[in-house]
């Protein structure tokens, strides 16, 4: 059984930072892609950060500079730091692990909630 467990999310003011945590069972980051996605009420679910099995890491327009996705193969856990926030960063995040090349597949966590005050 796959399970993907985020924490580190909280209540911070806006230019503050938090790191995000995702620690996995049943299934190896390594060889998968990894991300970080996350979903503010009344908006779609939309892409924070991803981070291929190569190393290869994109983000979001809205992140981009101010967040880093990486992974520690050796902990099976994936991270989000996340430096300067802002309150639009306000939504709860989403761990994910997936695969594009058959057999797909995609795990998503529960969700951590990440409040920023102004």
């Amino acid at each position: 059984q796959v399970q993907l467990v985020e924490s580190g999310g909280g209540l911070v003011q806006a230019g503050e930072s938090l790191r995000l945590s995702c620690a996995a069972s049943g299934v190896r980051f390594s060889g998968n892609a990894m991300g970080w996605y996350r979903q503010a009420p009344g908006k779609q679910r939309e892409l924070v950060a991803t981070l291929t099995s190569g190393g290869t890491a994109r983000y979001g327009e809205s992140v981009e500079g101010r967040f880093t996705i990486s992974g520690d193969n050796t902990k099976n856990t994936v991270y989000l730091q996340m430096n300067s926030l802002k309150p639009e960063d306000t939504a709860v995040y989403y761990c994910r692990v997936f695969r594009t090349m058959t057999p797909t597949y995609t795990y998503w966590g529960q969700g951590t909630q990440v409040t920023v005050s102004s």
